[in-house]
This record gives C-alpha cells, structure tokens and sequence, in this order.
C-alpha cells in the first residue's frame, strides 16, 4: 500500500472542527475538576448554611353565627269552586202595573210651598248653587298674561311654584263680583298674585236649565316655571 503525497503547505492537523472534537475530552474533564473543587471549597469555609424562617401564624378563626333557618309557609289552600246557583221557581205576576200620575190625583193647589231660603242673598258667603250649565272662561289669553305677569319674582327665579284655588262668585249676567281664597297654595305672595289675577278672569252666565243664575265657583290658579 502505497501512502498517498499531502500537498504542499496542507493542514497536518485537520480542519478547525476537528481540532475542537479532540479538545472537547480535555475540556469536559478539566470544568468537571473545577466544578468539584469549587464545591468543595464553599462548603470549606461556609460549613453551616440555614434556610430563613419562612414560617407564619394564622389569628384565630370566629365562628359567625348563622341566622335562623326561614320556614316557608306552605301554600294557600286552594279556593272551591262554588256551587251551581239554583234558580228558585217564582210566580210573577206580569198584570201588575203602575198607576199613571195624573193632575186630577195630585192637583196644583196643594203642591208644597217654595223653600224658605229662596230670597237668601247668595253673595254673602260661598254657598252650594244648582246649575245644569256652568260658567266658562272667555279670555284666557289674558288670564294667562296676567298670571306671567303677577308672579312674584323672587317664587320664580327660585323655581318655587304652587295652585291656589280661587271661589268666584258670578251674577247671572257672567261678572265676577266676588273673588275669595278657597284654598291657599302655602305662600302669602302666591296667593295675593292669584287674587290680582282673578280679577281679569271674564265668565259666561251659568244656567239652570233655561235661565241665567248667579253661581259660586272655583277655579285653580296654577304659578310654575317652565
């Protein structure tokens, strides 16, 4: 066997590759060796190691006391039907009529006199006065205007509203002639500004069936801010 010629100014020792997987042994071995004796060093001049106390305590438990257990009702009984009515057999007489009402059984003479209180004078107080038609209001465009106009102020600006409801006594002719505070809202300055508003309200006459009547009335008067 022949050996075969290495050229000129070629690399005996191999490639670079090589030449580290040949020292990896010594490499192994040597950090193995330095390993040990750093081991056996720490624990040459530090003999004792202590792990830190990493325990701790827990505060007592308190036991709560639960509420008392709730007792459902039990269920309402249920209703019975009720019984099948029974319809009671009756005689009615079907002859029996009512008598006519005639003149001659109850004749003009002898009708009872008027009441006693028909002169009282109406105006005095307010008072319960029949009527079939009642009164209404003609100008409520001023009625309105008039009460933007009589709100106090200092109510307004403080958002302070109220209803005070006015009585109003009216001739048969549809004028006011009385105005009265029937019921007041809480504050004097709401009141006294539906009192100057009342007297701009104008009226129809009020009927009793085909004739004019003086009436008492009332009437809310309503101070809000919109």
């Amino acid at each position: 066997m022949n050996a075969q010629a290495v050229p000129a100014g070629a690399d005996v020792n191999g490639t670079a590759n090589d030449q580290f997987k040949q020292s990896f042994s010594s490499w192994f071995w040597g950090s193995m060796i330095a390993a040990t004796a750093i081991h056996f060093m720490i624990f040459a001049f530090w003999p004792e190691l202590e792990t830190e106390d990493f325990s701790f305590t827990s505060e007592e438990l308190e036991a709560i006391e639960l509420p008392p257990e709730i007792e459902i009702p039990p269920p309402p009984q249920q209703i019975s039907r009720p019984a099948t009515p029974v319809i009671a057999a009756a005689e009615i007489n079907e002859d029996i009529t009512i008598a006519p009402t005639t003149f001659e059984d109850n004749p003009v003479e002898n009708l009872p006199p008027p009441p006693e209180d028909a002169g009282q004078d109406l105006s005095a107080a307010p008072t319960f006065t029949p009527f079939t038609v009642a009164p209404d209001i003609r100008n409520r465009g001023d009625v309105i205007r008039a009460m933007e106009r009589e709100y106090p102020p200092l109510l307004r600006d403080a958002g302070i509203g109220g209803q005070v409801k006015v009585y109003f006594f009216i001739d048969e002719n549809g004028v006011v002639r009385d105005r009265r505070i029937d019921q007041s809202s809480g504050h004097q300055a709401l009141d006294d500004a539906a009192l100057k508003v009342a007297e701009v309200y104008q009226f129809t006459p009020a009927m009793n069936r085909d004739k004019k009547v003086p009436v008492w009335v009332s009437f809310a008067i309503t101070f809000q801010v919109r």
